[in-house]
């Protein structure tokens, strides 16, 4: 029987912090950490749910509301530090390294810990991360992408309608992936913290929600195996981005999956889900 959001909801104190999280598999298993995007309504379960049954086959698998989103505490631009909390989570299930796969916003805080603490850290795998705001060849000059203003604009209005248009963007096969069970989740997910969507938006104004980036001339210090997963077809961050990285990280891979958009664990989860496994398994 498939594994449901109750079967894995848990809350823990994490440093000063109030975090929701999914878990499942094992608890002597490998430890694998999913961490979601930065979308409204977004949270661990919700990115997630595709690939949390087939990993905890193999690992003990933790998909956190990280602060901001979900059922986790609220956090202001000048407090978000994801990268700290998510070892302050480690710390609290007496986890000492964890594999961490980060889809997004995920993905740049899986950046910052392999580079702010290694040791904690076993794999890295990301999913449509941006590079920061280095100049790139593709992606458009001075202003958002497609799927980041959709992003913003759900923010701005979380209705069904706003949430349909941004699984939309985010998705390749969208008359597939984008369902209306999936916009009314997020819609209904986004509108029960509405502070959430308040600090979102005072961030983007202040400069941008995400306050701490990893930094790039740091990446050829990292020795973590790195798998870097990208949609060739991704209207959010365009995959130069991972590009980017991979010319920066040196004990890395990348894999460009066409007809696939920022959601890769969704679109393409049961592939998701073997890269995944095996690359934990054997590196």
């Amino acid at each position: 029987m498939a594994l449901t959001f109750e079967d894995t909801s848990r809350t823990a104190r994490a440093g000063n912090r109030t975090i929701h999280y999914s878990e499942a598999g094992d608890p002597s298993a490998p430890a694998v950490v999913l961490l979601h995007g930065s979308g409204p309504g977004a949270t661990g379960w919700s990115n997630f749910k595709a690939n949390i049954d087939a990993l905890a086959q193999h690992f003990h698998v933790i998909a956190p509301d990280m602060p901001g989103w979900g059922r986790s505490d609220a956090v202001t631009r000048s407090d978000m530090d994801h990268a700290r909390s998510a070892v302050d989570l480690l710390d609290t299930l007496r986890i000492d390294r964890a594999a961490f796969v980060g889809n997004s916003m995920g993905g740049i805080t899986t950046l910052r810990l392999a580079t702010e603490f290694p040791e904690r850290v076993s794999h890295v795998i990301t999913m449509g991360p941006g590079s920061g705001s280095q100049p790139k060849l593709f992606s458009p000059a001075g202003g958002l992408s497609e799927g980041m203003k959709t992003l913003v604009a759900a923010y701005r209005e979380p209705s069904v309608e706003s949430m349909t248009r941004l699984t939309e963007v985010m998705t390749f096969d969208s008359a597939r992936f984008a369902t209306p069970e999936l916009a009314a989740e997020r819609a209904a997910n986004a509108t029960a913290h509405p502070v959430h969507l308040t600090n979102y938006l005072d961030g983007f104004a202040q400069g941008g929600p995400i306050a701490k980036w990893f930094r790039l001339e740091d990446l050829p210090k990292v020795q973590i195996p790195t798998l870097l997963i990208h949609g060739r077809d991704d209207r959010v961050v365009h995959y130069e981005n991972t590009l980017l990285l991979l010319a920066h990280i040196p004990n890395s891979r990348a894999v460009l999956l066409n007809r696939c958009g920022h959601w890769a664990q969704v679109e393409h989860a049961e592939e998701f889900n073997r890269l995944v496994i095996d690359f934990i398994s054997n590196n």
